[in-house]
Parts: structure tokens; sequence; C-alpha cells
């Protein structure tokens, strides 16, 4: 029987594998898709404590139009655990933190164990807004359905779309918010991936 699972793995490496960016070579593509492999050819069992609810609709709605990435019907059949990410113990973070959903699909909370990698899966509900924050780890967030504005280091919110990306070089300041739209993605932490020397810096300031 295919496992769903693994073919959600497998997905995730061919996303990564295939995505180009404008920056050139960027090392935390070829750290993701390796530990993918590693995860895929060894996977026997894993923690199925992960695996326990479903999506609000606003996340259903744009899974399932015709421009999100295929994997996205294969994300659907899983019953994964969708929880807020638990990433600082700041109340302000927390505070902004209940639209967001995520499932650790490698890392060291992850359904699969990894020392090297954080890749799971993130969305944030229409309408919200997940402030500035900075972190050692290198980051990457590939776009799988809807839509989000990203702001990077100095710069102005940029529209991302399923297919695009965002990356964050260590210590970079970015955020994120929604407007009518959910959003889907793939993210990857790599390098300094302990969350000891995350800061969260609230909302922009216009």
């Amino acid at each position: 029987m295919t496992d769903p699972f693994k073919n959600i793995l497998i997905g995730l490496k061919n996303i990564i594998d295939n995505q180009k960016f404008s920056e050139g070579y960027l090392e935390i593509k070829d750290v993701a898709s390796n530990e993918l492999r590693t995860a895929i050819n060894g996977i026997i069992c894993y923690d199925n404590s992960h695996f326990s609810s479903s999506l609000d609709m606003p996340f259903l709605d744009v899974m399932t139009e015709k421009n999100a990435n295929p994997i996205c019907a294969d994300i659907l059949k899983v019953p994964f655990a969708w929880v807020p990410p638990k990433t600082s113990d700041d109340p302000l973070y927390t505070a902004h933190s209940h639209s967001k959903v995520h499932v650790e699909l490698l890392g060291p909370q992850g359904i699969i164990n990894s020392k090297i990698v954080r890749l799971g899966l993130y969305g944030i509900l229409p309408n919200s807004e997940y402030g500035i924050r900075t972190h050692p780890a290198e980051e990457l967030f590939i776009m799988l359905a809807g839509q989000a504005e990203w702001l990077r280091g100095a710069g102005k919110y940029e529209l991302k779309k399923a297919g695009e990306y965002s990356y964050h070089p260590s210590g970079m300041r970015h955020a994120t918010k929604t407007t009518h739209s959910a959003f889907m993605s793939v993210y990857i932490w790599s390098g300094d991936i302990s969350t000891d020397n995350y800061h969260y810096l609230g909302l922009p300031t216009e």
C-alpha cells in the first residue's frame, strides 16, 4: 500500500529540487533535499502522534484551487495535527499566532527526527499578520497554495503566490501578512535551527 506521508516527502523534495532562485545557488536547497532523501529512503515508522486533526475551510479553499501545487491534494489526505507553532514563549508572539497552523515533518520535534533541518508545512488564515522576527537559522518558504505578502529586511511587502518563494538569510528581519486569502507553504530552516535566539518584534509600523 502506498504511504501518503512518504508521498508528501517525495513531492516536497521534487518541489525543492525544481525551485529556481533569483539569488542563484542556495545551500539550504541542497541541505533540505539531502535530508528529505535520507528520510524517504530510511522511512520505516514515524511518530503518528502528529496525526489527529483537520484544517479550517479557508485553507481547504486555497489548497483545492486550480493553481495550487498538486501536492496539496496529498497533504489533505493526511490528518496532520495542525497547530500554531510554538517558536517563542513571548506573549505577543502567542497572541499573534492564533491564525497560524503548521506541522513539523522533519526536525527536532518533527514526525521524523532531524538535527540538521526544520522542514514542514505552514499556513496563515486570511486577514492576518505575523510581525517582524529574526533568528539565526537560514529560512526558505515556498508557496504551495493561496497568497501572502512577505517583508524582507528594509524592503516593502511583496505579494507571493503558489510556486513563488521568500528567502531569509540568517538574521534577516522578515514579516508576513495576508488579506482576502489564506496560504499554505513548505518552510525550511537550516544552520542554527535552535529557537534560543529567535526574536519576535511585533507588527511593523507604517
